[in-house]
């Protein structure tokens, strides 16, 4: 029973100075590289996709507003801090009927909200509609006008309108 009790106080007390040693023992650190690759990004939401102009007395309403008007735009865009995101619209061609054409030039637009600019439709040069720096949403509307004229021919006229948003 002594030789026990011996055996069993010596096992004790070694698990004792095992946990104690162990108490003051070493800490060991490890680092994590954690990485991510942020691309460009652009996102463009125009509310409608078509606008119509109602037919009008050219005396009375020189400028025909779109029905549709004002159209809710939302641009969004991720680039660098310093970078130059743009909005630019080009239209097709002219507005067509048959033979019959009305100069896109007679069709502006006006422009509500940080960034966004008013212009004047062309179907040769890319018109700038919008610009920020930096990343992050911007919304606007952008409310467009016909120049009505007595020289229009009667007729259906359409084209069709492009915009790009550009994130370098």
């Amino acid at each position: 029973m002594i030789r026990q009790r011996t055996a069993t106080t010596f096992m004790t007390m070694l698990l004792l100075l095992g946990y104690t040693a162990g108490s003051h023992g070493a800490t060991t650190t490890s680092n994590l590289t954690v990485n991510t690759n942020i691309a460009a990004r652009a996102s463009l939401v125009l509310a409608s996709t078509t606008v119509n102009f109602p037919d009008a007395d050219p005396t009375t309403v020189p400028s025909i507003a779109a029905t549709e008007n004002a159209v809710n735009v939302i641009a969004r865009v991720r680039t660098g801090s310093s970078s130059l995101a743009s909005l630019q619209v080009l239209a097709a061609s002219d507005l067509t009927s048959g033979a019959n054409t009305i100069a896109i030039g007679n069709v502006t637009w006006t422009a509500t909200g940080t960034g966004f600019v008013a212009g004047t439709m062309n179907s040769a040069t890319p018109q700038t509609a919008g610009s920020w720096t930096g990343s992050g949403e911007q919304i606007g509307t952008f409310s467009y006008f016909l120049a009505n004229s007595w020289n229009y021919a009667t007729g259906s006229y359409s084209t069709t309108v492009t915009y790009t948003l550009t994130a370098p």
